[in-house]
């Protein structure tokens, strides 16, 4: 959102403020006009009540509620696959259907931010741009954020819970009559829920889920 803050700058007036505060109480009170560089709304009233401030500091947020952006911090390790013009969507923001946005700007800077475990992380604000009306939606509103960094009509998936890390490799254990049965697996592009498959196995195959270190080859099994 283009916001803009109202300051209060040095002048003989903010001085004499400061002087009435201190010494003369009886003083009569000046009033100062503060003129915003365009028109917009307030969204934040910084001071809420009257006080002495010092030169510079904010009063109010002025910004223009129909011009807002969207700002998502990711890994950076991330941030490295996204581009200009990937697509967003947006979802858990209270609606009954994800809005639809488009990636302007990766910034150039990280930042450190410390995770809910604890975990320092390195991440980076991504920025987009509506292509969907963001009725509703105001500064400094929450929303859940995908970006589109590769996309397929044609891929064989597996949840990623079914895969392990074995010697250099992945595998999953599939069920093949009744019984476990580990292929090593090929895999490609890969997100927090779900494999590419290159290779090793079938489409209508059924892989077991978080497989156990107690499971063995040719171990009998049973579906759920």
């Amino acid at each position: 959102m283009d916001a803009v803050r109202i300051t209060l700058a040095p002048s003989i007036l903010s001085a004499r403020a400061g002087l009435v505060g201190i010494g003369d109480r009886t003083a009569q009170r000046k009033v100062i006009s503060l003129q915003t560089p365009s028109a917009r709304r307030v969204l934040r009233v910084v001071e809420k009540s009257e006080r002495v401030v010092q030169a510079g500091a904010p009063l109010v947020v002025l910004g223009d509620p129909k011009k807002i952006e969207i700002v998502t911090d990711v890994l950076t390790t991330d941030a490295v696959n996204i581009k200009p013009g990937a697509p967003v969507f947006l979802e858990a923001w209270g609606g009954d259907r994800p809005l639809r946005g488009k990636v302007r700007l990766v910034e150039p800077a990280g930042f450190t931010k410390i995770s809910a475990l604890g975990v320092e992380e390195k991440r980076v604000d991504v920025i987009a741009d509506f292509m969907d009306s963001p009725d509703g939606l105001g500064d400094g509103f929450r929303v859940e954020t995908r970006i589109v960094t590769w996309e397929s009509s044609d891929v064989l998936k597996i949840p990623g819970s079914a895969t392990f890390r074995e010697r250099d490799g992945w595998s999953v254990f599939v069920v093949d009559n009744g019984r476990a049965r580990r292929r090593v697996i090929q895999v490609g592009h890969r997100n927090q829920s779900e494999v590419e498959v290159l290779s090793g196995l079938t489409v209508g195959q059924d892989v077991i889920l978080h497989p156990s270190n107690h499971l063995r080859e040719g171990v009998r099994v049973r579906a759920h």
